[in-house]
């Protein structure tokens, strides 16, 4: 130990390596403690090197919230102890010594919490399309749409994902045993084909949505300030991606006519559990979140004319054929393709449908 009755200077106790530990490992071997309380110039000079100290440390290893309040915790711990002593010894506590402890205590937690903000949102973890686009090992077909209006997607298992105009999907050509995994940038309502063996996840940038079997939107454009999910039917359990937390995060369960909008910028979720009362979501809505799918005794060319505004697309029958058919069915939690399939087979075996495209071809014979 250097000759500390002689510092003057906060570089004279940076460096002093037993100062060091001591405020850095809390290895008072030289009684730094009771050395620094001896004098209140002293005192306020100590507590400066101590600030720089514990400040030059936070780039390298920044602390927690948590960590800086019992940091803080712990020094005034230290300080009502030491006055306490004080009193007992003199009978009365030095005023100014207690002060300038107290004060520079509160500027260390100012400095301390202003260093950490600094360093976390200068460098803020971003988890982008392209990113896990490439992380994925599968090869993957990426579709964009570029015009101005809608797109339909059918993947492999038979779901049914309406990609909105300025958006991206990345999906596997088949999907694997376990998962089924696809990568959204942009806006898309998705209709999953039900698989219980093997759930459906939509990676959104920040987000993940995962189902098992149902209809949800997700809205996730890179250049706007928040992603939303909103589910029509069924249930999904949403969930930050994990490489922000670097921990298991905790699912939020949306039921029907529920939504969650997660904030980029403080990294929060926000449930909305009634749909109505948000205005932005409200406003955002489309025709195929709209539109009833339960039919009692409806003629068949109405059904099809329902589906052609619900995925603005457009559908091609024989009318004279089907002018007297009538269906009574629940279409709501089924994919399009689903859709077409039971609406063909409650027709009649000889009807049957092709999809190129936004364009439907029903081909039947008549209604049986």
């Amino acid at each position: 130990m250097q000759q500390r009755e002689q510092y003057t200077k906060i570089e004279d106790f940076l460096s002093d390596e037993s100062f060091r530990q001591w405020i850095l490992e809390r290895k008072d071997h030289a009684e730094w403690e009771e050395w620094t309380l001896e004098n209140p110039q002293r005192a306020k000079l100590v507590e400066e090197a101590r600030m720089w100290l514990l400040a030059m440390k936070v780039p390298h290893t920044p602390p927690s919230n948590a960590e800086i309040q019992s940091a803080l915790a712990d020094t005034w711990k230290k300080i009502d102890e030491t006055a306490s002593e004080s009193v007992t010894r003199a009978g009365r506590l030095r005023p100014i010594l207690w002060l300038r402890a107290a004060a520079a205590v509160l500027v260390l937690g100012l400095l301390l919490g202003w260093l950490y903000q600094k360093q976390w949102t200068a460098n803020p973890e971003k988890i982008t399309y392209h990113t896990l686009v490439e992380q994925d090992p599968e090869g993957l077909i990426e579709q964009t749409n570029n015009t101005d209006k809608p797109q339909l997607l059918t993947l492999s298992d038979g779901s049914s994902v309406l990609l909105h105009p300025n958006s991206k999907l990345s999906y596997p050509r088949s999907f694997g045993a376990e998962e089924r995994k696809v990568y959204l940038s942009g806006e898309g309502f998705f209709e999953i084909s039900k698989n219980p063996d093997k759930p459906f996840f939509v990676f959104a940038n920040e987000v993940v949505t995962r189902v098992v079997g149902t209809s949800f939107r997700v809205k996730a454009y890179a250049d706007q300030p928040n992603v939303e999910v909103v589910v029509r039917t069924g249930k999904v359990n949403v969930s930050s991606n994990q490489s922000i937390t670097k921990a298991k995060n905790k699912e939020l369960v949306l039921l029907p006519n529920q939504g969650i909008r997660f904030e980029r910028q403080n990294l929060a979720f926000h449930l909305i559990t009634d749909l109505t009362q948000d205005t932005p979501l409200t406003q955002s809505t489309s025709a195929i979140e709209q539109l009833s799918f339960d039919f009692t005794d409806v003629p068949v060319a109405q059904i099809l004319t329902t589906i052609e505004q619900a995925y603005l697309l457009e559908i091609d029958f024989p009318q004279e054929v089907l002018k007297n058919c009538y269906l009574t069915t629940s279409l709501s939690d089924q994919p399009l393709p689903e859709k077409l399939k039971i609406i063909c087979e409650s027709i009649g075996s000889t009807t049957r449908y092709e999809m190129n495209g936004n364009k439907i071809t029903i081909l039947s014979s008549g209604c049986e």
